[in-house]
């Protein structure tokens, strides 16, 4: 017999550019059903309700209000994250939001510390994690395949978003800079391999100041960079392993570097960009002089944003603990304002917070196998 399983109605507050593609993986969702849009600029959410059928297109305090949604999704810009997500829990309703969990500490904690209150579940993206990349390389290490990991390296370098972005103002202000927009991705990857992270010590500038907009109807304008673009650290994991991290907007040219790399006492494992979903895992073992690529525990595609509240969902239903969880995403926010503090202060700075691992959450093989050699 087929049992219909009614699904979580939800409304997404924020119709900037991240709207649409949680809008198009969401729209034939299995538990999740987009019932309203809601934006700061009315014209903004009836483009993106136009643009999807979604039926209802409130202000926030309406979409607020409404008793038949259960779940906010949160895809206003970082300022606005922490606020939101507050909002919606005091509404008593569940809520994900894009990354980061908010731009200071203690709101995050309120975050989390309110839904806990109310028995709320609330979630943060990145859910990049989630994906077949990232969950091959953790099943890889679970495995044995490099030995014990002793030690990463995690490069994102760029030259900032202001060349393609037609807003980009919000990445040089307080919750911006390279290590709030991508930091989220490489530190969450590394924390799902690694573990929880003990302490971190860092140097952070303003390397380059003198920027301009890029493209669009602002192109010429000159920005006001008031947040660290060049942030290089080191990061002790609670369980020994050591990496070293540099996220950076202040490389014009290119770089070489391995996006994420994990070194263990038997071999090395090449890890894909965190900022997707898919991508080759690679091992070389201790002794050989060839890359073997990593089977795949399963298929994911390069963009499947919306697998973080689709999974939180399903755990609200069945009562246990989700993945991409505020919980992981403040352990994470905590780490990227310690690479700020340690600068400031000279000091190793030592996180309150921990993450404890979590089980792969689809179905793997029992063996991970080495299918093609390079």
């Amino acid at each position: 017999m087929n049992i219909t399983v009614e699904k979580m109605k939800a409304g997404i507050i924020g119709c900037g550019n991240i709207s649409a593609i949680y809008l198009e993986n969401l729209k034939n969702n299995p538990v999740i059903e987009v019932v309203a849009v809601a934006d700061l600029i009315r014209e903004r959410a009836q483009e993106r309700a136009d643009e999807f059928n979604i039926a209802n297109v409130y202000n926030v305090d309406e979409l607020l209000q409404n008793n038949e949604i259960e779940l906010v999704l949160n895809l206003t810009v970082p300022g606005s994250h922490a606020m939101t997500d507050l909002a919606a829990l005091e509404a008593g309703k569940h809520v994900y939001a894009e990354k980061p969990l908010a731009i200071s500490l203690e709101d995050g904690r309120k975050v989390v510390e309110l839904a806990e209150e109310k028995g709320l579940y609330v979630g943060s993206a990145p859910d990049t994690f989630l994906g077949s990349g990232i969950q091959t390389a953790r099943k890889a290490i679970e495995d044995g395949l490099i030995g014990k990991p002793v030690a990463a390296t995690s490069f994102f370098m760029g030259g900032g978003p202001e060349a393609w972005h037609p807003n980009p103002e919000f990445f040089y202000v307080a919750g911006g800079g390279p290590m709030f927009d991508m930091g989220p991705y490489y530190l969450t990857a590394l924390i799902t391999l690694l573990g929880s992270i003990r302490r971190i010590s860092a140097s952070a500038g303003i390397q380059i100041a003198d920027r301009k907009i890029g493209s669009g109807p602002k192109e010429g304008t000159a920005l006001q960079v008031e947040t660290p673009t060049h942030l290089a650290g080191t990061i002790d994991f609670a369980e020994g392993a050591i990496a070293t991290m540099i996220t950076s907007f202040d490389i014009r040219g290119a770089s070489d570097l391995p996006r994420i790399e994990i070194y263990g006492t038997e071999g090395t494992l090449s890890v894909p960009d965190p900022n997707y979903f898919n991508g080759e895992v690679k091992v070389r073992r201790y002794g050989q002089d060839t890359w073997e690529t990593v089977k795949p525990v399963f298929e994911s595609g390069q963009n499947e944003r919306g697998i973080g509240v689709t999974e939180m969902v399903e755990s609200i239903r069945a009562g246990r603990e989700h993945k991409a969880s505020g919980k992981l995403a403040y352990h994470v926010l905590e780490a990227m304002h310690s690479f700020q503090r340690s600068s400031l202060e000279g000091k190793h700075i030592h996180l309150e917070s921990s993450y404890d691992s979590f089980a792969v959450t689809r179905t793997v093989q029992t063996e991970i196998e080495t299918v093609e050699s390079h």
